[in-house]
């Protein structure tokens, strides 16, 4: 399904926004996310479902969107460091896969975008270009530093932060305490980050 066009000079509205988080939390709460459906969500919100599809083409995205982070994140704060940024950044990520219900939005997507290649397709420019931007930041600005001598490889950093903290949480099933410092530390050394520039 193509994803509604929003009307031109109406903005979203933050209270129909957040109606839809909290309804979708709830209802994967209670349901789990195979039985959470988008009619129910906006009957919960109390909302029409065009409000949700001007915003989401798809249960998935609305979900993802609800429980693990929209379009819109933002690049944390700058700390004064590459190692600083990164922690701050893998941080977030630890946090939000750690979350039971972020964490559950997550494995049923990877499940469901094996056998649906058109989920990649939406989640690409919708959600995987935005957590691209705040990276290839976060290095600009060490490269602006002097931190970096040149960008390194954005996709391979980012598949270390994301897979990192997916393996460390879902295969390996560990305490994510202290993880996210670490693999700052391990980013910067692959990065080749001169420290205390």
């Amino acid at each position: 399904m193509e994803r509604a066009a929003q009307p031109t000079g109406r903005p979203r509205e933050n209270r129909v926004d957040l109606a839809i988080r909290a309804a979708a939390r709830e209802l994967l709460a209670e349901v789990g996310y195979a039985r959470v459906t988008v009619d129910a969500v906006a009957t919960r919100a109390g909302v029409g479902k065009a409000a949700i599809y001007r915003r989401h083409a798809t249960k998935q995205e609305m979900l993802f969107a609800a429980l693990v982070h929209d379009a819109s994140i933002q690049a944390p704060p700058d700390t004064g460091s590459l190692r600083g940024d990164l922690t701050a950044l893998a941080e977030v990520i630890v946090g939000q896969l750690a979350d039971p219900a972020g964490s559950g939005v997550v494995l049923n997507l990877l499940a469901e975008t094996a056998n649906d290649p058109t989920l990649v397709d939406r989640f690409t420019p919708a959600f995987i270009e935005s957590q691209r931007a705040i990276i290839t930041q976060l290095l600009e600005r060490a490269l602006a530093r002097g931190e970096l001598t040149a960008l390194p490889d954005i996709d391979l950093v980012h598949a270390v932060l994301g897979g990192t903290v997916m393996s460390w949480l879902f295969l390996l099933r560990r305490d994510p305490w202290g993880l996210a410092e670490r693999l700052a530390g391990v980013v910067c050394g692959m990065c080749g980050a001169v420290e205390g520039s």
